[in-house]
């Protein structure tokens, strides 16, 4: 729908025909008599009201975003054949969505938590999207603890306060699993209250891995940067924000473009070889670690820029949907992490729920090939029908048809793309030389991922506690944060953990961050104003696996 008209638009029904009264007229019986049911107008009016919400995101409810541009500035084609990361100089429009994790639509936006950043990138072959968090690491590794711990961020299900009345749900859940520590320790520090959403960096946090033309396999993570730095707010004055104005970094964002500015990014990817990972301390499918820079330093490979804003949230930030699978086009595949792949399932399910079975059908979700811009059928498939169907591919064929008109075309790979994987296949190859050869990839493949994928459960103990979960927040806590960021931090968490209503989880709170470092925990029981007892990692441990006792 274009933003101006040619001329002034007409008030009318929604089957198009011109309204003859004004639009609060309606129709009685007699003057003070009855509405009469024959009014299509009214009941029209009235019935679609009652319908025009949908459900709300389960996460990442409270957000805003607008519309972007990304730059390739440097090839990728050395580590990955996807199309987009061929040619440097290649530009495509796109769309961001910035939110915050456990609060609902009408939360404030400066509260401390994660961000969600995602990007929807309208490519000529597709399209594309990065999924990320501005905090490089998250709370959980396995992917079974999700519902329980987004349980934990929401209202108690027991009176339905939320997180401003008590946090006993909230620390009872990070403390009953230790990996989680290394996010809580950076989003308690300064970044967890971010200071604009055009200043804030945004991280892949998963691994995937990339294939080049050769089929050789690289791991990656992505890094988007603010050209400006990282800016936050203060504890004081996020909640001075919050209650002020809890719309403040949509209305930031927002007033920032319509002033003209063009805040920036840029992109960047860290390398790791499949034999780089097999000796690697970590896991790679750990999501609650980070790939040091100075082993892993980053390589800059493009920018992008917040353009414009949209012309209507609802149609093009509530309905925006977004998903990892589409992250994983020709070129890029998931990695083995646990929390990614349920995550594939997880986003397009969520919108089919939310959306309807069409939602990529909606203009905001279509890719430019299948109908936005380009011929409708650049692009084919044999998904059909459902509510809500805007786009059902006219005349071709619902399955795989051997004859007919717009028949649908498979097995091919765009000419955009570095190289044909088939390419590697031609000619003659006899039966016992590709049996051979399949063997041995798969031989190597499940050495390589036995070592790779082993990893987490070496350093599990009990409970998928480890003391290997505390060495990371450490040394950001002990190595980067200064004497200034660690009072920071403290006040932090005794501020948020001083609304727990159960004593007992208090003292677990000081105990958890004791096994970080044993005066933090002291100064945080001293915060908390209970009695610091501290315990070794092997106590923790094992209370921790009987926590229904507490």
């Amino acid at each position: 729908m274009p933003s101006e008209y040619s001329s002034p638009p007409v008030y009318s029904t929604s089957n198009g025909f011109k309204y003859s009264h004004h639009p609060y007229g309606a129709q009685y019986s007699r003057p003070d008599g009855p509405l009469l049911l024959q009014d299509n107008h009214l009941i029209e009016s009235l019935a679609r009201f009652d319908r025009e919400r949908i459900p709300e995101r389960v996460v990442h409810a409270k957000g805003g975003g607008c519309h972007i541009e990304f730059e390739l500035t440097d090839s990728l084609s050395d580590i990955t054949y996807a199309a987009p990361y061929q040619s440097p100089g290649y530009k495509c429009p796109g769309i961001i969505r910035c939110s915050t994790v456990g609060g609902e639509s009408g939360a404030p936006d400066t509260a401390r938590d994660p961000r969600g950043f995602s990007f929807k990138f309208y490519t000529k072959w597709g399209n594309h999207d990065w999924v990320f968090n501005n905090t490089p690491v998250f709370f959980i590794r396995d992917a079974n603890k999700f519902p329980h711990f987004i349980h934990t961020q929401k209202r108690s299900p027991r009176n339905h306060l939320g997180q401003a009345s008590d946090t006993s749900m909230y620390w009872d859940y990070l403390t009953q699993n230790i990996e989680s520590i290394h996010q809580i320790t950076y989003m308690f520090g300064d970044r967890g209250t971010p200071a604009s959403w055009s200043d804030m960096s945004a991280y892949s946090g998963h691994t995937y891995k990339f294939i080049n033309a050769e089929g050789k396999l690289t791991y990656v993570q992505i890094h988007v940067l603010p050209e400006n730095g990282f800016k936050t707010l203060s504890l004081e004055e996020a909640n001075k924000l919050a209650g002020e104005n809890p719309d403040y970094n949509n209305q930031l964002l927002f007033e920032k473009l319509e002033a003209g500015e063009r805040p920036k990014f840029n992109c960047y990817v860290q390398t790791m070889t499949p034999e780089q990972a097999e000796n690697f301390r970590y896991s790679i499918n750990d999501l609650t670690k980070i790939w040091p820079h100075k082993e892993f330093p980053l390589r800059k490979f493009g920018t992008i820029t917040l353009t414009h804003n949209v012309d209507n949230y609802f149609e093009e930030i509530e309905q925006l949907a977004f998903s990892p699978s589409n992250t994983c086009i020709p070129g890029i595949e998931p990695s083995n992490d646990s929390v990614l792949q349920s995550r594939l399932f997880s986003y397009p399910d969520t919108q089919r729920h939310r959306l309807g079975t069409n939602f990529m059908q909606l203009p905001v979700n279509r890719p430019v090939n299948m109908g936005r811009e380009a011929c409708p059928f650049a692009g084919a498939n044999f998904q059909r029908d459902g509510p809500m169907c805007m786009f059902n591919f006219k005349d071709q064929p619902n399955y795989i048809a051997s004859s007919g008109k717009n028949l649908v075309q498979f097995n091919t790979l765009d000419d955009n793309n570095a190289k044909s994987t088939h390419e590697r296949f031609t000619g003659v190859v006899l039966e016992e030389d590709v049996v051979a050869e399949i063997k041995r990839q798969e031989e190597n493949r499940v050495e390589h991922e036995r070592v790779v994928n082993g990893k987490i459960n070496e350093y599990y103990i009990v409970n998928g506690a480890s003391p290997v979960d505390l060495e990371q927040p450490r040394a950001l806590y002990e190595k980067v944060y200064n004497d200034k960021d660690k009072k920071t931090f403290v006040k932090n968490v005794v501020a948020h953990a001083s609304k727990i209503s159960n004593p007992e989880i208090k003292t677990r709170v000081s105990q958890y961050f004791g096994l970080l470092n044993e005066d933090l925990g002291k100064q945080i029981a001293e915060g908390l104003e209970i009695q610091w007892e501290p315990v070794s990692f092997e106590t923790y441990a094992r209370r921790i696996s009987i926590a229904s006792a507490f």
